[in-house]
């Protein structure tokens, strides 16, 4: 790409949001304990997900509640991620990235994080980080009216999104 296809304000990449998941499995008492875990790290009130199918060896019925999760934007997203590369030693392999740049990583406890303690009542909770990434004039793909698909050239692209995770929050991408 030249310098001024990178320079142009409509080609630069930017943080859209950070989708954080607790799969319980189960409702009930761990459900409460996971929703107070969540909200505890990303200081906003999460929402529990449903289950979609039917897993009759695990009991889990349609519609049953099995996890949480919490969106974050903004600069929530930003102080969010740079405590989650810290848990992984601020790297990251080069396959968390898709083919259209999004990043997806686990930490297998939540205790790792700086500002939580362990608590035997609560016990243990690993979690699933989804990071989007998107270029100004992509909402035009939510949009209600007219809605219209954002061209290859405009989309994300894994090496961009790398380079932007390495220069943005000082992570090694290996």
């Amino acid at each position: 790409m030249s310098e001024a296809q990178t320079s142009h304000p409509m080609r630069t990449v930017r943080l859209e949001k950070v989708t954080v998941n607790i799969g319980v499995g189960e409702a009930g008492e761990r459900l409460v304990k996971a929703e107070g875990v969540l909200s505890k790290l990303a200081g906003q009130k999460p929402v529990r997900t449903k289950a979609r199918d039917i897993q009759r060896e695990w009991g889990i019925r349609r519609g049953q509640d099995i996890g949480v999760k919490v969106t974050l934007r903004g600069e929530g997203a930003v102080s969010f991620l740079k405590r989650a590369f810290y848990v992984r030693n601020n790297r990251l392999p080069a396959y968390s990235f898709d083919a259209t740049g999004n990043l997806s990583f686990g930490v297998v406890d939540h205790t790792d994080f700086p500002d939580m303690k362990y608590d035997p009542e609560t016990g243990i909770f690993g979690m699933d980080i989804a990071v989007t990434f998107s270029r100004p004039g992509a909402r035009v793909r939510r949009r209600r009216v007219v809605p219209v698909s954002v061209g290859p050239h405009h989309r994300v692209a894994r090496a961009e999104a790398q380079q932007f995770i390495r220069d943005t929050f000082s992570v090694e991408v290996a």
